[in-house]
C-alpha cells in the first residue's frame, strides 16, 4: 500500500514538473519573439525568468502584457 501512495505522489510531482518546464519554456520563447517599449525590458525579464524561477513565468506573462509593444498590424482601408 505504501509503494502505491509513494508512486502517486512521484507521478503527481513528475507531472506538475513537466507542465512547470512547458510553462518556462512558452515564456522564454514569448521573450525572445516579442519587442517591448522599453529595449532593457528583455533582459530584466529574461533574469527574471532565470533567477526567480518559481514565480517567474507566471509574472511574465501577466506584468509583461503592457510592455510589450503591440503585435498586431492594421490595415487602414
Amino acid at each position: 500500500m505504501d509503494f502505491m501512495v509513494n508512486s502517486a505522489y512521484a507521478v503527481f510531482f513528475l507531472l506538475f514538473g513537466i507542465g512547470y518546464a512547458i510553462l518556462w519554456l512558452w515564456a522564454l520563447v514569448d521573450l525572445l519573439k516579442s519587442e517591448f517599449k522599453d529595449s532593457n525590458m528583455k533582459l530584466v525579464w529574461a533574469i527574471v525568468l532565470i533567477f526567480a524561477n518559481p514565480i517567474g513565468p507566471f509574472a511574465y506573462f501577466i506584468l509583461s502584457r503592457e510592455q510589450k509593444l503591440s503585435a498586431r498590424k492594421y490595415i487602414n482601408k
